[in-house]
This record gives C-alpha cells, sequence and structure tokens, in this order.
C-alpha cells in the first residue's frame, strides 16, 4: 500500500523542497500567539533533546554558552571595530 501524501502545510521545513517554499510559508502562523507557541516549541524540542537526558553530557550547555558568546560579539561589533581603528597618539 502506497503512502498517501502529505499537504504541504503539515511538512516540516526540512522535508519541503524549493518549490513548495511560498506555500508552506504561506501556511504557517505568523500571529504574535503562533510566534509565541513555535518559540516554546522549539525550546522544547531542544530542552529535551540536549538538557533533559539520561546520561547528559556538556554539550548542550556549551552550545548555548557558544551561541550566547557569538550573538554578544554581533552587538558589540561596532563598538569594537571603532576601537580598532582608534588612534593612541
Amino acid at each position: 500500500m502506497a503512502d498517501r501524501p502529505v499537504p504541504v502545510v503539515e511538512k516540516r521545513l526540512m522535508d519541503v523542497k524549493l518549490g513548495e517554499l511560498g506555500s508552506w510559508l504561506g501556511g504557517r502562523d505568523f500571529t504574535p500567539n503562533g510566534i509565541i507557541s513555535a518559540v516554546r516549541r522549539g525550546h522544547d524540542r531542544y530542552y529535551n533533546k540536549y538538557i533533559n537526558v539520561k546520561k547528559g553530557g556538556i554539550g548542550g550547555v556549551a552550545m548555548l554558552l557558544v551561541g550566547y558568546v557569538a550573538l554578544s560579539y554581533l552587538w558589540e561589533y561596532d563598538h569594537i571595530k571603532h576601537d580598532r581603528w582608534r588612534k593612541y597618539h
């Protein structure tokens, strides 16, 4: 028996072909509640995959820390760049 085709709206992003991307994005919920629920689902998936495991390691926390450091560097890049070209004499 063949599997029934899955509607584009119900597919995950990694399963969507490039030609179907527009209709997939059109089916997303961009209301404030939809965005909050998407962020909550992403947080729950991250927490269950990397933090809430039986034999946990430093990987999930290290990934979070590296992301924080990279984001902080991007936020302060203009200030760092300005200081780099400043003459002190």
